[in-house]
């Protein structure tokens, strides 16, 4: 799998992702909640800043697995696609339960959301599937949404939810976010059948304006 870089790509070292991971787990340590779900966080490096501020608002409600996949990753150069997706389960989603992909305006673009979405959605020997759940960033107002996230979004004609994964705007409260994240949970039993992983697994990130 290539590891070429897009132009215009934005690259975070290991110990970037790392410092925002830790970031994280001090935020989360300000309160003490039992009933609190593991989230995976995916995210576009350029939307950082605004990541940090997801954090922030609401940090104390999840406990954050952020550390994502890298250029650095000994890995992704690896021919072998399901051992790939094996390495981002194992290394990253870990004991993750749901997660959340920050949606800004590029993020429709990287190829490591793509894989972190479809391991996510991967139900193998290591793990089971995640809840899925999207979150539109203020930069990702007018962006599209990322294909494999769009594929488990579905709504009827009255605009009602009917796929396996939802996707919101930035949520107004902390009690809004924490209802969001239990019914991805929930989901994973509840909504399992409506799951959608068949797309063909991004091999290159795109370019974005």
């Amino acid at each position: 799998m290539s590891a070429t870089k897009t132009k215009g790509a934005i690259p975070v070292s290991h110990y970037q992702q790392r410092q925002l991971e830790a970031y994280a787990a001090n935020i989360a340590a300000q309160k003490f909640d039992l009933t609190r779900h593991k989230c995976f966080i995916s995210y576009h490096a350029a939307d950082t800043d605004e990541v940090v501020r997801f954090i922030n608002d609401f940090g104390t409600e999840f406990i954050a697995k952020t550390v994502g996949v890298t250029d650095e990753d000994d890995f992704i150069d690896s021919e072998n696609s399901e051992y790939i997706m094996d390495q981002i389960r194992t290394k990253y989603l870990g004991d993750s339960t749901v997660t959340i992909v920050l949606i800004g305006k590029c993020t429709w673009s990287r190829r490591y959301v793509d894989w972190e979405v479809y391991s996510s959605l991967r139900d193998s020997k290591l793990s089971k599937i995640n809840g899925l759940l999207a979150i539109q960033l203020p930069s990702g107002k007018d962006s599209q949404l990322q294909a494999r996230v769009r594929d488990n979004i579905e709504r009827d004609e009255d605009g009602i939810d009917i796929g396996y994964a939802r996707y919101n705007v930035y949520p107004d409260s902390k009690s809004t976010l924490r209802d969001l994240i239990n019914d991805a949970y929930a989901a994973r039993t509840s909504r399992r059948h409506l799951l959608n992983n068949r797309r063909s697994r991004r091999l290159n990130s795109a370019s974005c304006p």
